[in-house]
Parts: C-alpha cells; structure tokens; sequence
C-alpha cells in the first residue's frame, strides 16, 4: 500500500483518539468560546457517528475480549505512540525526564515485549504527558481558541499541530506493512474507545448540555498537564464520588502513596509532569 495512505490511516486513527480522550477529563467552568456555533455542529456531528458507529463496535468488542488483554493491548499502543512524549521532553528542555522516558521506551519494548507490559512503571520510570501543544505553551504561545473538529473531537488552535506530530512519531509510521499496521490501528481505535465508554456513556446520559461538560472538562484537563497538577481521578470518576468528597489538586509529595480508585473502577498508571509557566 502506498505510503501516504498509510499515513492517513495513521492519521484517523490519531484524530479519533483526541476525540475519545477528551470526553474523560476533568470539569471546569466557563470559558470564552467564540467558534461554538461551529462547534456545535461538530459537536453533535461527532455524538451522531459515535452513537451510529463506535457505540456498538466498541461494545461488542468488549463483550469478547477479556479486561487484562484490554489492558495489554492499551499498553502495546501507549508504547508506540510514546516517541512523541520523548521528542516533546527534548524539545522543552527536560533532559532528565527526555532520558527516563526514553528508558521506559527501551525497557518496556524489550522486556515488557514490544510494550505489552509495563515493566519499566515497575521499575520505577513513571510515564509522563507531553505534546506540541504542552511544548508551544512552555515556549510561550498562547492558547487559541477552543475547538472541535470532525473526527477529532475536543481541540485548541495550539495544539493542532500535535495531530500531525503524533503520526510522524508513531512507530508504525515507519513499519511500511500496511497490511499489518491498519488493522492494528483500528483495534487501536476500537480499544481506546471501549475503555472509554463507561464516561462517555455517563456524560450522554446525565449531563445537562454535553457540549458545555466536555469542552469545559477538556481544558480543565490541559491546564492540569500545565500546571503539573496531580492526574488522579478524571471528570466521570470525581462525579461519582459520594457528596462531599474533597478531591485534592496539588501534585502530591513523592513519598505519598498512588490515590486509590474505588474497586469498581479500572486502575490507571498515573501520569505526572514537572510544572511549567502558566498561560
């Protein structure tokens, strides 16, 4: 298969992650949102094939694949996809955190076979959160608008570029195979969206105006990767919290023990980030 339209692939694939994640993060207040009538559409444009398309797929492959393969399988695309993280450390000046994130690239694509298990979390090297938008706003740019694009999902005007970087640092760009890495970047995409659902779903269902709840949670959680806040429980999690919870902010000291999730819910791997200057 010619190249370029690997690269599309690669590139709906991408895009339609940045639409999955920003329906989980944490909610926030208002926000000035001059493009929301296009938004809107969009919006309403991305619920409807969701609802049509990915709802059921998703579903049905949850139904058939156990939760520790969900699991490993979201291990296996993280690893991949985690170049990115690497080149957005150097391009900040992290040094530091660039040399242990590439550490966890080399460990868990040896010994945790090609990314299947996170061997190098064990080992104590954390994964982190890093962009081209987190990267353009350490420089100095500003924000943008908010956005929402077709296929994609929840946006800003300065971390767009990330939707091509991602794809030029993702390692199946570079695998050649079509046959193999298309197939893998749909069950990339269907994974995402199954581990997902259960927020998504509460989100459809209980939030008074969803637009409003996703945009404002999607920011929230950037300025949280900002400001090097502590990543704990996203948006749905703290909702579910009995009235009252205090939900802490503050990046806790390293001696403290990782926040614990009710049974219930999925354990993630935290994801932690030196602060950087605020917009």
């Amino acid at each position: 298969m010619p190249k370029g339209l690997l690269r599309a692939a690669a590139g709906i694939l991408v895009m339609a992650l940045c639409g999955c994640a920003g329906m989980a993060s944490r909610p926030g207040g208002g926000v000035d949102d001059p493009l929301e009538p296009m938004n809107r559409v969009f919006y309403q444009f991305n619920s409807e094939a969701d609802r049509l398309v990915m709802r059921p797929v998703s579903n049905a492959y949850k139904a058939v694949t156990p939760k520790p393969v969900r699991g490993s399988l979201t291990n296996f695309f993280d690893n991949v996809s985690y170049p990115n993280v690497i080149l957005n450390d150097l391009l900040q000046g992290r040094i530091d955190q660039g040399a242990s994130d590439i550490g966890r690239f080399v460990v868990n694509s040896t010994l945790g076979m090609l990314g299947f298990f996170d061997v190098a979390g064990r080992l104590g090297l954390k994964a982190h959160m890093e962009d081209a938008g987190l990267t353009l706003a350490r420089w100095g740019v500003p924000r943008g608008p908010y956005l929402v694009l077709p296929f994609v999902g929840p946006d800003t005007l300065r971390n767009t570029p990330n939707l091509a970087l991602s794809i030029l640092t993702n390692v199946f760009y570079y695998v050649g195979n079509a046959e193999v890495t298309v197939p893998l970047s749909i069950i990339s995409l269907v994974n995402t969206r199954a581990n997902e659902s259960r927020e998504i779903e509460y989100v459809r269902r209980n939030a008074v105006d969803p637009y409003v709840y996703t945009r404002n949670a999607y920011l929230q959680h950037r300025n949280y990767l900002l400001h090097g806040k502590h990543l704990g429980l996203n948006s749905v999690e703290q909702l579910m919290l009995p009235p009252g919870t205090a939900v802490p902010t503050p990046s806790p000291p390293r001696s403290d023990p990782p926040m614990k999730l009710p049974p219930s819910w999925p354990t993630r791997t935290a994801i932690t980030r030196p602060p950087v200057p605020g917009e």
